[in-house]
Parts: structure tokens; sequence; C-alpha cells
């Protein structure tokens, strides 16, 4: 007996409601990425290895998804190669090519590749599924899609500020109330290390100062020891671990904090623009706040850094995040040239509102009418009637077979249609609600006008 097909884990098959919610997410992200002046642009599934390898840290590039070579990929590699196997040094010979971990990384390749044909700052959209070889978990999956957004070209701060609203007018329409876009800047960071004298423990004390929501306050302290900063430089960031107050208050706490820092105040004067012309031309459901904890990407953001946490009754991480970057198509030859941006998570964001029930009834809606079939004849005449209601937009089919009436009637239960062609006349049409039991005789116009309604 054949045994039973499956999906490789942390892959999903989609229902057709599925689909729909999706699609309806996708595309209240993708309207307001136009309508913020965002072009779209596709990259390939698949990029070349070297592309991708080396931009992600060692942890990155241990779960990029590397692709055999076609043909008899072990053909170039000598015999005693294979007896002593080392792996690093076999993967670039056996595999030239790698999915796509990230949307970022393949476009800065497409800056650089095609520089002369963009006009500067680019503003860039993308709507396409990612692959990475993570341990799958509730939100996280091998394939899923990643939203981004980013302008490159250009240094103006009023960037920032246009994406936080980006951010708060797609959750808005989105429905969810409560989303809390955090804010956090790379050079306080880097401010706060240097007046602690830990510069050189930066992004040890970042990755552990991230943790506070997680360990608490004593667990940060330890895992801080453990990385080799000083008892005296924990001391000095003691207030970060009760750093609370509106942002203008966590500001002057900062200003305080980082007096003697130069990269600190510039971290400070940027924030500051930000929040305030932020607060200025207001929010609609999103809350913005300051971050001190904040330390996603530290590998390539330099300036602000975003992340945004899904409202408080939903147990999910972040359904989003970006940041400021100065120089990522410097790894590709193309320097000193800024950007930034911001990225929605496709997946948590649908668990969100599947949680919390905000999927509209509309986007699930499939086939309005089903016409009956009584035989070749009157299913001529179905398909004419379907073609008038089609011109409308209004979802119309025919049942393929000339089957039992019951059967037919219950397939069109099944599939959630409400409504049923009975009987077919010259110029009338007997329509049934399968909800109500109504049932009515009516013109080609009058079946348009209750479809429509």
């Amino acid at each position: 007996m054949a045994s039973k097909p499956s999906i490789p884990k942390g892959t999903r098959d989609f229902s057709p409601s599925e689909v729909s919610k999706r699609n309806y997410i996708i595309s209240v992200i993708r309207n307001h990425f136009e309508k913020f002046g965002y072009q779209p642009i596709e990259t390939p599934s698949f990029e070349n290895s070297d592309t991708l390898m080396g931009k992600y840290g060692e942890e990155g590039d241990r779960l990029i998804f590397k692709i055999l070579n076609s043909g008899d990929y072990l053909d170039k590699v000598a015999a005693d190669e294979l007896q002593n196997i080392n792996s690093k040094q076999l993967t670039p010979r056996i595999s030239e090519k790698a999915l796509r971990y990230d949307l970022t990384v393949p476009f800065a390749r497409y800056v650089v590749q095609h520089q002369s044909e963009i006009e500067f700052p680019f503003k860039r959209y993308q709507i396409q599924p990612v692959w990475r070889a993570d341990r799958p978990q509730k939100g996280r999956f091998r394939e899923f899609y990643q939203c981004d957004a980013d302008v490159v070209g250009s240094t103006s701060l009023w960037q920032e500020v246009e994406l936080v609203q980006l951010y708060d007018a797609v959750f808005s329409e989105l429905g969810l109330n409560g989303v809390t876009i955090k804010i956090n800047n790379r050079k306080i960071l880097s401010g706060i290390a240097e007046v602690i004298g830990a510069s050189d423990k930066l992004i040890d004390f970042t990755v552990a100062l991230d943790k506070l929501d997680k360990i608490g306050e004593e667990g940060v302290k330890k895992e801080m020891l453990e990385k080799g900063i000083s008892e005296q430089a924990i001391q000095k960031v003691q207030p970060l671990f009760n750093f609370t107050g509106t942002i203008l208050e966590k500001i002057a706490k900062l200003s305080d904090l980082l007096s003697t820092s130069d990269e600190g105040k510039k971290g400070i004067e940027e924030l500051q623009f930000i929040c305030e012309n932020v607060s200025k031309l207001g929010l609609q459901k999103a809350i913005l706040d300051l971050d001190v904890t904040l330390a996603r990407g530290l590998n390539y953001y330099t300036g602000a850094i975003f992340e945004v946490v899904a409202p408080k009754e939903v147990a999910m991480g972040s359904i989003g995040g970006g940041g400021r970057y100065d120089d990522l198509t410097g790894i590709f030859g193309l320097k000193n040239m800024s950007g930034v941006g911001i990225s929605f998570g496709l997946d948590r964001i649908y668990l969100v509102i599947e949680e919390l029930n905000l999927f509209p009834n509309t986007v699930t809606t499939g086939t309005k009418v089903m016409f009956l079939n009584f035989g070749d004849a009157p299913a001529f005449q179905a398909m004419q009637a379907i073609q008038k209601l089609r011109a409308q937009n209004i979802k119309a089919e025919l049942y393929p077979d000339n089957a039992k009436i019951d059967k037919q009637f219950k397939h069109a239960e099944k599939r959630g249609i409400p409504f049923v062609v009975k009987e077919i006349g010259v110029e009338n049409y007997t329509l049934k609600n399968i909800i109500s039991g109504e049932q009515v005789q009516v013109s080609m116009n009058e079946l348009l006008q209750k479809l429509v309604k």
C-alpha cells in the first residue's frame, strides 16, 4: 500500500479560505505601499550562493537552504575528498545556488546590478516568499512571505517618520488596535556601551539587554557578567532596567546618561526628530514607544531600529521590524548608499487577525450563485446568463454535470453558495435563497439586482 503523502516540516498547504484571507492582508499592505509611493520589484526565488553566504553571520548561513547542482553534482569532487569529508569546503563545490533567506540582501544585489537604470532615492516594495532552515514553531515557518518596503539613496529622517505612518496605516485598516511600534537607535546602544567602557562588548551587551523582557533584570546581569562585562559597567546602566515614562521623559534620561558620548547624542537627536514629528502628525491606532532594550539587526543597522508588537491580547512575537542601514549595498561594491526599510510579517499578522476574529466576512465570499444543470440545452442557456452576470462582477458558475438535483443542491450548500437558479425560462429564472429558503421568479434585470444586493 502506498504511503500517505506529506509535506516538509515548516511548510503548509493553504485552503481556499486561508488563501483568501492571506490575499486580503497582502492587498491592504500593497495598497498602502503604493499610496506611499513605493514601486514593486521581484527577484528570483534562488540566488547564487555567494550572493547570500556570509551576509547573515554564521547562524544565518547555517539556516540557508542550499540547492544541489543539477546532474551528477559529485562528478567534479575527487574520491579522496569524499573520504575525508569537510562540509564547509565541499558545499560550494556541489551547491552553487541557494533559496533566498530574506528580501533585503537580494534587494541590495538588485540595486547594485541595476544602479544605472534606477532613479534615486529609490522606493521599492517586495512581497515574496523566503526560506529558512529554522526550527518550526508557532508563527515561525521554514517557508514564509515577507512584505518589505525600503528607500535607498537618502539619509533624510523624514523617511523614518513616513515608515512609522505606513505601519500605522496598514494596521489601522486591518483593524488591529493597540499595536506598538517600538523604536530605538543603534547609535544610542553604541553610546551606552561607550560610556560604560564596554565598546568592545557592544554585541554581547546589547544581545543580553534585548532579553530583559524574557529573563528579567537578574538574568540579564548574569549574562553580561558571563560575557566579561564588569560589575562597575553594569551598575552604570542600572537606570535602563526600569526605563519608564513618556518618550520625552525617556529621551531626557538618555541625554543625562549619554552626555559624554558624541555617538549617543547623535542617536538621541535622530530619535527626537522622528518621535516629535510622528507625534505632531499623529497616528490613527498604533502606539509609538521608545525601547532602549531593542537591539535587532545590529550587524547591519546603523540608525533607527523598529520592531512592531501585536496587541497585548495575543501571545505573539514581533509582527514587523526594520531600520536604517548606511552601507548595505557596500557588500556588493556600491559604497555610501544609505537606506531604511521595514517589513511586515504576513504569517504572524494572519494568526493575530484570526485569533482576534477581525477578518471581514466578505473576505472569504466565493461564488454568489450556482445554476443547476438539467442537460446540455438548459446548460447552454445557463451559460449565456452566467456570462451576463460575470460581466457585472458577480461570481457565478454552472454545476458541470447533469446529476441528481439533490446532489447539486448539497454541493451548493457545502460550498457555502447562497443562491441557486433552479429553472431557466425564456425570459425568467427561478432563484432560490438556500439560507432563507425563499424562492422567486425573476427576470435577468431582477436577478442582477438581487445578486448585487
